[in-house]
């Protein structure tokens, strides 16, 4: 995956190296401006098993600040933000794979612009003929009060 592009960002920004599950790496440029979701938005996507992203809906494309052809393909922690603590990620992947259940959490997700948005994301399996054909992530604006606490626990998370 490339490199964010410093035409891309707006104000001023740090770059973080993020190394992935799967081995890649690439620098983010982050700001510290958030873009809040507007009330009784929904964000959806859609992945295969390995975590492509196959659809998204306008929301997703509004606050991620990507155009559709942008993500459609690309792999969904394009959105990840170095705040997030790999263990976050960790426990989606055994709640779902490993449990079979879904998955509840509040993600900071990084913007193509630098900036970030928090949400509360609900993700479950997609299963035919009792196989994984891939996830379906729905997000919605959290409580201000439930972020802060994820900001704290984050922090003390690798």
């Amino acid at each position: 995956m490339e490199d964010m592009n410093v035409a891309d960002v707006v104000g001023d920004y740090r770059e973080v190296r993020i190394n992935y599950y799967d081995g890649s790496s690439r620098t983010v440029l982050v700001t510290d401006i958030e873009t809040p979701i507007p009330d009784g938005r929904l964000i959806v996507s859609r992945t295969d098993p390995a975590g492509i992203i196959t659809h998204v809906n306008d929301s997703f494309v509004d606050m991620s600040g990507f155009e559709h052809q942008e993500l459609i393909g690309a792999p969904h922690y394009i959105l990840r933000h170095p705040d997030m603590p790999a263990a976050a990620f960790e426990d989606l992947w055994q709640t779902l794979v490993v449990e079979g259940k879904k998955w509840h959490g509040y993600v900071k997700n990084l913007r193509k612009d630098g900036g970030y948005y928090w949400v509360y994301a609900t993700v479950i399996a997609n299963i035919r003929n009792n196989e994984v054909v891939g996830f379906t992530s729905v997000r919605r604006k959290p409580s201000r009060k439930k972020v802060v606490e994820a900001e704290v626990l984050y922090r003390t998370l690798v």
